[in-house]
């Protein structure tokens, strides 16, 4: 499928800057952040002065889809879909299939058919950039081929760490093989891009540690966001929280591990449930679309709590944004091994003027952006005597109506239109740059 806008079909016309964006992560799939990031700017770059071209695979690569998010994109955007096969699904023979099909990712066979499209793309729409986002790690060699072939500046999209040995002991990626491919991606990202675009300040600080070769000023910073057409003019309900007979919170979204082990708040949990503060009739925690609901519920039946916490399976985007805008409070989860990284959710919690309670790691940047936007209702995640203390002060304020909130003005800076600006920004400036 192809949107071609108005201004292709008239050559008389100026042309519009362009940009070619290789991005894994965009409708019709279902679930994940790196959608909102990609849609995000495709949806807003044109009114900085610059048409998306998206490249992106066919609908077949996605285990899920949904048609929620393809009614966003814009008029102004061409998309060019072509075929990228998931080795685990479509390769795979009795459940197995060569580790070599999924190098750098299961979706590799995709630098296949998208490396041409996008030289055919190159030729026709003459784009004066090309961006891609990681992960998933194929755009980026997707990328850096087209670089390679036309000469254009490329910007490396950095939304997640595509390496991180801070701990010797536990590297990731775990398996050498795919370490040393990722390690090998990087530096070629080293080499051959204009720029380098982390999401958070602990993302560019260890980029530059591993990366001493590449100049600081190629670093920066373009944080994700939220969109203020996401929750289709809603407001979140009047007056303080806790007008229902419990308090609801919520926490949306993945629950991964070893980077949001919740235990010690389900352990906070069963100590003030024991102690006759929380009980079922005036706190429920619900949790969203967790991704890992059956470890979730051993731990759970573990600590004893699955009366105070319910386990909610996924729901659209849409749906999702309304029930954070009805929830009493909105939790948040980061352990201190994601220092680097803010969760993406944060930035629609932020949006949403609910109250927030953050169970993290206070030297972490998801505690700084917090406190910078003036929310100190935070507690450290890996203390289970910290997360029942952090919740009763928490619950307090929320009940009362006494909770800090976002300001306007903090909300605004947060936005996709912000956001987009700030890449359409750098666009200009590395169209208009040598080389590295």
């Amino acid at each position: 499928m192809v949107k071609t806008s108005p201004n292709a079909a008239r050559p008389n016309a100026a042309r519009p800057k362009r940009v070619l964006m290789v991005a894994y992560h965009f409708p019709p799939l279902a679930g994940g952040s790196g959608i909102l990031r990609t849609l995000g700017f495709a949806r807003h770059l044109p009114d900085c002065g610059w048409q998306p071209l998206v490249l992106s695979p066919a609908p077949i690569a996605y285990a899920q889809r949904g048609d929620t998010q393809l009614a966003r994109i814009d008029a102004q955007t061409t998309v060019r879909r072509t075929l990228a096969l998931d080795a685990a699904r479509h390769l795979a023979i009795a459940g197995r299939y060569p580790r070599c099909l999924a190098l750098p990712d299961r979706w590799s066979s995709w630098w296949l058919s998208a490396v041409p499209a996008g030289l055919r793309m190159i030729r026709e729409y003459r784009p004066d950039a090309i961006w891609s986002t990681y992960p998933i790690a194929t755009a980026h060699l997707i990328a850096l081929t087209l670089q390679k072939c036309s000469g254009l500046p490329w910007i490396a999209d950095q939304r997640d760490p595509m390496l991180d040995d801070s701990d010797p002991l536990a590297p990731y990626p775990p398996e050498p093989r795919l370490h040393r491919m990722h390690a090998w991606i990087e530096q070629r990202i080293a080499a051959r891009s204009a720029a380098i675009v982390c999401t958070t300040p602990g993302a560019i600080a260890a980029h530059q540690r591993r990366l001493a070769q590449v100049g600081r000023e190629r670093f920066c910073l373009i944080e994700n966001g939220h969109d203020d057409i996401d929750d289709g003019g809603a407001a979140p309900p009047d007056g303080p929280g806790g007008q229902r007979s419990r308090f609801l919170l919520l926490h949306s979204g993945v629950i991964y591990p070893s980077e949001r082990d919740p235990q010690a708040l389900f352990e906070a949990l069963a100590r003030l449930r024991h102690d006759g503060v929380l009980h079922a009739r005036n706190f429920q925690l619900v949790l969203r679309a967790t991704g890992h609901d059956a470890w979730l519920a051993g731990l759970l039946a573990k600590y004893g709590v699955q009366d105070l916490v319910s386990l909610e399976p996924f729901q659209p985007h849409g749906a999702a944004l309304q029930e954070m805008l009805a929830a009493d409070g909105l939790l948040l989860l980061q352990a201190a091994n994601c220092n680097a990284q803010i969760p993406a959710k944060l930035y629609e919690y932020l949006r949403c003027r609910r109250p927030i309670l953050a169970l993290t790691d206070l030297a972490g940047d998801s505690a700084a952006k917090l406190c910078h936007c003036g929310i100190d209702t935070i507690g450290q995640l890996a203390s289970s005597s910290d997360c029942a203390r952090a919740l009763l002060r928490f619950l307090e304020l929320a009940r009362q109506g006494r909770a800090p909130l976002a300001s306007p003005a903090a909300i605004a800076l947060q936005s996709r239109q912000a956001r987009s600006k700030a890449l359409a920004d750098l666009l200009h400036q590395v169209s208009h740059r040598s080389p590295p």
